[in-house]
């Protein structure tokens, strides 16, 4: 996955424009990925609250006692009250452009606007108001479009502008020196680069503890302080020497004390008691891959996706002993093609893997025996002591637990 970075852009501005207008060129084109740039002002001024709304964006779940959040990435955060499963209401929809991930304590939402960490009350839902906004405390890089071969160096933000994506534009390409030239640059400097607590899916990158708000980052993990949660405020950004030369970290999971975090390469153990002050324990390491986890007692679940950029290993399903905490070690590995989320209960894991829902039985983690498969085409999971929660682009299914490691279908939302 490649990100841009403000840092960079001066420099490459200056080396294009620099450049010899009398170059030859070829007549041929090229696909030129186009930084969409916004200001920072406008996406702050933005942000409302209105009736039920549909939705085109993919997106994660998040469940807070009675209330399900669907977040529809970089769109908003749809609210649906779920205290019937069978009959979920649409009720309300954040609009908030630059929103990934959500966390909920009590009567108050926490969200990330691009940048910016926005605290609204959700105490009435008829009513929902923005108390916070923490600004310039969250990092984001828009991931670069697959598709292009090079990078408009000639649009770039300014001060109080930030960049929020690409558009694929195409130009004359340019000189094979430049080109060499801009490749060299863009891959140097990528290799330089307790209360009522929601809970999220497999994918999520935020988590609260007690009194403390944890978000990950490519390379980080960050505090915030949410005592009081209208005077949320940064506290820290936690680095480990121990992740340095790491992967990238994707995903957050909490359970108890511990933090667990999923990374391109492996997973990473943080002791959190100290909710300000987490530190590194231990990790499990594996090729380079894409990879969520989930916890439930003493064994770990995480899902090793390889191929396009989440590199080359084979895809799999491992599950970790977590015994003992400071040493993690493999137990079992399960091939399964395209595995994404997953979700652990009462022995039953269940993973979206290649447009379908997999019912496993893991009662014997030596041995995961495949139950059933369900043609649903979701990304990711909440497993819930009541029921099972599951996601797809603009839709959400929920499911009783049946008999024999059956799930019965209750509902289906599709925006």
């Amino acid at each position: 996955m490649k990100t841009i970075k403000l840092l960079c852009l001066c420099l490459f501005v200056g080396f294009f424009a620099s450049c010899n207008q009398e170059d030859d060129r070829s007549t041929e084109t090229a696909k030129f990925a186009v930084p969409v740039i916004k200001s920072l002002e406008t996406l702050r001024n933005s942000i409302s609250v209105t009736s039920a709304q549909e939705t085109n964006s993919e997106g994660k779940i998040y469940i807070a006692e009675n209330l399900l959040f669907y977040i529809a990435q970089e769109s908003g955060i749809h609210i649906f009250d779920n205290s019937n499963p069978a009959n979920p209401k649409n009720m309300a929809f954040i609009n908030l452009e630059g929103v990934h991930d959500i966390a909920v304590k009590g009567n108050y939402l926490y969200a990330d606007n691009f940048v910016d960490l926005v605290v609204f009350d959700i105490s009435n839902i008829n009513n929902i108001e923005v108390v916070r906004v923490t600004e310039n405390v969250i990092s984001f890089y828009p991931t670069f479009p697959s598709d292009a071969e090079f990078y408009a160096y000639d649009i770039y933000p300014s001060e109080g502008e930030i960049m929020v994506g690409f558009t694929i534009e195409t130009r004359e390409r340019p000189s094979e020196e430049y080109a060499n030239w801009a490749d060299d640059a863009l891959a140097s400097f990528e290799s330089a680069s307790g209360g009522n607590v929601g809970t999220g899916g497999s994918y999520a990158k935020f988590q609260i503890n007690n009194n403390a708000l944890y978000t990950v980052e490519s390379f980080n993990l960050k505090v915030f302080n949410i005592t009081n949660p209208s005077q949320t405020y940064y506290d820290k950004t936690v680095y480990m020497s121990e992740w340095l030369g790491g992967g990238q970290f994707e995903t957050l999971f909490k359970q108890k004390e511990f933090l667990f975090i999923g990374s391109t390469n492996g997973m990473y153990i943080v002791n959190a008691e100290d909710e300000f002050n987490p530190y590194f324990l231990s990790s499990f390491s594996h090729a380079t891959a894409c990879d969520p986890v989930v916890v439930d007692g003493n064994k770990a679940y995480i899902t090793v996706r390889g191929g396009s950029t989440c590199g080359s290993i084979e895809d799999q399903v491992n599950v970790i002993d977590i015994t003992t905490i400071e040493n993690p070690t493999l137990i079992s590995t399960y091939l399964l093609t395209q595995p994404y989320g997953l979700g652990i209960k009462n022995n039953v894991l269940y993973v979206c893997a290649n447009g379908n829902l997999n019912v496993f039985d893991a009662t014997n983690a030596a041995d995961l025996s495949l139950e059933n498969t369900y043609e649903d085409d979701v990304t990711d999971v909440i497993a819930l002591d009541s029921h099972l929660i599951a996601v797809g682009t603009n839709k959400i299914i929920q499911y009783n637990y049946g008999a024999n490691h059956s799930l019965e279908l209750m509902s289906i939302v599709n925006f």
